[in-house]
């Protein structure tokens, strides 16, 4: 038995309609909201109210725009780096030099037919050009025992070298090389102005061509150093270098190089390296003012003029106690001075009366201890033909003579 309800459809159809009515209305709702927001963006970015533009650039391919993007890159990692760094290194750096020491004729093996070591490698400094000929200093030891020697130039060009002279008090020799290819000499610097602290940075070859023109950078950290040096290797120190001292890196292969300072200038002629476990960066380095005579001499005449006594030298204390008193008879409480092995004939020591087992003590007032002390003064504080006062002990009694100073001829 059914029963309808007239009302009760009616009721059912309005709903229905109402609800189609509104999910129209939810899709024409989010279809003008869209539009506005796709039309207010550019609008809020035209009035700055948004940090970027979203509007396209119709009149740019895609092309174009891949370009952009790439030197938008490009700019972001490459840039031109120019300081007052290397502004001194692009002003030195072409006046550096690889030094190659060769000992033996024979390309691949010696007459026995062993392979031999290759040859020697150090680092120089050009620091003159005269008319055809240019001139290279560099360490004695890096030269030393070479029967030729070869020149190799920042770009690679090698140019045959001649040995003008070399020195072993103070570890320079200057080579003679072709000036053709030659474009830049270094500028010397002045060595005493140097400020502990002072930036400066090494040129050279460390370990050879591989790494030639290598640049390292650090501080003065000690000026007027004094080392000992036994140049002889018999175990004694026979001189004292005065050096710069320096954290930049000196490697084997840097000897030789340049130390030049922020102004590009050369400062130092860059030399030994303590290499001990236990010490790490201390380069040292010749001062220029120091080297520059001794340079000049070198160039000019292939040996450094030193005034000259002709004696043969031994510190006395280097000398057991018993021969001090048994042989020089020296006083009890003289325990210092340096003793006459040897008086060459004709010499200025014979000359002023100086014998064998003679002990200087003193020269133009200054105490002398040992060797080191009476080269010293010799060397930096007199010249040839100056007359140098000496005290000295004979058979116990102190006497006083004058010898006038003669050239070298060794």
């Amino acid at each position: 038995m059914g029963y309808y309800d007239d009302h009760s459809q009616e009721r059912y159809q309005n709903r229905k309609g109402k609800r189609g009515g509104f999910f129209f209305a939810s899709i024409v709702g989010a279809i003008l909201g869209a539009m506005l927001v796709v039309i207010s963006i550019p609008a809020l970015s035209n009035q700055g109210f948004l940090p970027y533009n979203v509007q396209p650039n119709h009149n740019q391919s895609a092309d174009e725009n891949n370009n952009n993007q790439d030197n938008f890159i490009q700019q972001q990692v490459s840039y031109d780096v120019n300081t007052d760094t290397t502004k001194a290194i692009d002003k030195a750096a072409d006046a550096v030099v690889g030094i190659n020491n060769i000992q033996n004729s024979n390309f691949w093996s010696d007459e026995s037919g062993d392979e031999q070591d290759p040859a020697g490698t150090g680092s120089g400094v050009i620091y003159k050009k005269a008319g055809a000929k240019a001139y290279v200093v560099t360490n004695q030891h890096v030269v030393e025992g070479a029967t030729q020697l070869e020149v190799t130039l920042n770009d690679g060009t090698k140019i045959p070298a001649k040995l003008m002279g070399g020195d072993i008090w103070t570890d320079l020799a200057v080579l003679e090389i072709s000036a053709d290819k030659i474009k830049k000499v270094a500028e010397f610097g002045n060595s005493e102005a140097l400020k502990m602290g002072e930036p400066v940075m090494a040129i050279g070859n460390p370990l050879g061509a591989t790494f030639s023109g290598s640049v390292t950078q650090g501080i003065i950290s000690g000026i007027n150093r004094t080392i000992p040096v036994d140049i002889n290797q018999d175990g004694i120190m026979d001189w004292n270098a005065e050096v710069l001292q320096t954290d930049a890196a000196i490697n084997p292969g840097n000897s030789g190089g340049a130390l030049i300072n922020i102004a590009g200038q050369l400062v130092g002629i860059n030399s030994m390296k303590i290499a001990q476990n236990a010490v790490e960066g201390i380069g040292l380095s010749i001062p220029i003012n120091y080297a520059k005579p001794i340079i000049n001499d070198l160039e000019q005449f292939g040996v450094v003029k030193r005034p000259y006594m002709g004696v043969d030298l031994k510190s006395v204390a280097e000398i057991p106690g018993y021969y001090q008193e048994e042989a020089l008879k020296l006083p009890r409480d003289i325990t210092y001075g340096v003793a006459l092995r040897q008086v060459i004939p004709n010499s200025p020591a014979a000359q002023a009366g100086l014998q064998e087992l003679d002990v200087i003590v003193e020269m133009d007032g200054e105490t002398i201890h040992d060797v080191i002390d009476l080269r010293k003064h010799l060397y930096q504080e007199t010249k040839i033909g100056d007359q140098m006062e000496i005290k000295y002990y004979r058979e116990g009694k102190l006497k006083t003579t004058k010898i006038t100073l003669a050239e070298d001829q060794s």
